[in-house]
């Protein structure tokens, strides 16, 4: 998901008995998320994040009280819809601490690209990535090397096994 679409996410979007989520395009997120989606979009869950759900709302959320999925767990706005700064700077935590820079949207393009990697077709990738053309996951979301271009010609048949494998 893109933040917007994970910060505009309220409780009735996500669908545990179908493992489903679906992201809703509104203009009154109180945190100004933005969904980028036209009409909501339907994505599957796996059945460990469905089964994670309950825990959230019950050790994390408690007795908070919000439409949202993602609200301020701590301090002076404790149950309020969570936004963009509140992300970039929990971001900007986990990445001092492990060393590792990146952003969300790094992730979302690294997990694009891994999918292409380990044959899911594009026309999945991008409907996952919640894209109206697989021509936009292609060009913009999945960085492929020479590397991956051979295995891919390896696993269809059309590139000789390595020598010495």
């Amino acid at each position: 998901m893109r933040v917007g679409q994970a910060l505009g996410l309220r409780h009735a979007g996500f669908v545990s008995r179908k493992r489903e989520v679906h992201i809703v395009p509104r203009a009154d997120n109180a945190n100004g998320a933005r969904a980028k989606v036209r009409p909501a979009a339907v994505v599957p869950v796996s059945a460990p994040l469905v089964r994670l759900y309950p825990e959230y709302m019950h050790a994390e959320y408690g007795d908070i009280d919000s439409d949202y999925v993602f609200v301020n767990l701590f301090g002076g706005q404790a149950g309020a819809a969570m936004t963009y700064l509140v992300v970039h700077q929990l971001i900007g935590r986990i990445a001092a601490r492990t060393g590792i820079g990146f952003t969300a949207r790094a992730l979302r393009h690294s997990h694009a690209t891994d999918m292409i990697r380990r044959g899911v077709p594009i026309e999945v990738v991008a409907r996952l990535l919640t894209h109206r053309s697989s021509t936009t996951t292609s060009q913009t979301y999945v960085h492929l090397d020479a590397a991956d271009v051979r295995e891919a010609l390896r696993r269809a048949g059309m590139w000789p096994e390595e020598e010495g494998r």
